[in-house]
């Protein structure tokens, strides 16, 4: 589909184009060859709007990589609202990468309002993300426990992704930094590591309820059963407009002990749509959990 949209343009000449936005929330493997291209010939461009999640071992985004293959081919360009997210094979593990290298390369660039996140997604690729401020754009993938302190007002649909688990006291800051949220996916298999001197806190009312005022959507299907607690336990958290919920069956009968749990009701009150992978039979409780 991407390269279609590029072969319209490819044959088609605009010069005087003044405006472009290209929003790709897969990941693509044709920045280099058809992106890089197609926006060097748009030297009369005077508000670009970018989002793009790069997969390649060769391309790193940076101020200095923007300067010199975007921004230096478009002198009258005003107005850069962009995110990128260039996902790279991580060649030498003694070498570690910060945001503020990251950041240092954005010195020469007049576009200097910007954020950096780079996470090792594993042993092996790390992800480097870019962005603008403020951030313009609805949709972030594979976010991992290092959030940065930035609030997201524009994000409604979100995926979290790590080989660590969540905590409740990221969540905590993560309701802060995205308080718009609509539609939420979180995969880990783990629940968190708690300490000799901390296991007594799982069984027990957290002092912080987190709250998702706008939560509709929710997704702990690839997410360890923890998750079931955090989010459908009302002394944990309230997701008052919840709609949909996608989990383990088990996990759920497990989570609202067979659908009998007071805690858990609220939470589901509203929930009109629940999926699961098998075929289930459920039992007259599953209707009641929410009355």
């Amino acid at each position: 589909m991407l390269r279609d949209v590029f072969a319209i343009f490819v044959t088609d000449d605009r010069p005087i184009l003044k405006c472009f936005s290209l929003i790709c929330y897969d990941g693509t493997a044709g920045y280099d060859n058809l992106i890089l291209p197609l926006l060097r010939r748009m030297s009369y461009l005077e508000e670009l709007t970018l989002h793009l999640h790069i997969l390649s071992d060769s391309t790193f985004i940076s101020g200095t990589h923007l300067d010199n293959e975007i921004l230096g081919h478009m002198p009258r360009l005003h107005t850069f609202s962009f995110y990128f997210a260039s996902e790279n094979a991580i060649v030498d593990s003694t070498i570690r990468i910060s945001n503020s290298d990251i950041e240092q390369t954005f010195a020469n660039i007049e576009h200097r309002q910007i954020g950096c996140l780079i996470d090792y997604y594993t042993c092996r690729r790390l992800i480097c993300r870019v962005f603008s401020l403020p951030f313009k754009f609805e949709r972030l993938s594979k976010i991992t426990n290092n959030i940065p302190n930035i609030v997201f007002n524009s994000v409604t649909d979100l995926e979290l992704c790590d080989k660590y688990p969540f905590k409740h006291e990221f969540f905590i800051r993560f309701a802060r930094g995205f308080p718009f949220l609509k539609s939420l996916s979180i995969d880990t298999i783990l629940a968190p590591n708690w300490r000799c001197r901390e296991h007594h806190l799982y069984h027990i009312d957290w002092p912080s309820i987190v709250e998702y005022p706008h939560l509709m959507s929710l997704d702990i299907d690839s997410a360890n059963s923890y998750y079931v607690e955090h989010f459908l336990n009302e002394t944990k958290a309230h997701v008052s407009r919840l709609t949909k919920l996608k989990v383990r069956y088990e996990d759920l009968e497990m989570g609202t002990k067979d659908f009998t749990r007071t805690e858990t009701r609220r939470n589901c009150a509203n929930v009109k749509r629940l999926i699961v992978k098998h075929c289930v039979v459920y039992p007259k409780d599953v209707c009641s959990l929410s009355g």
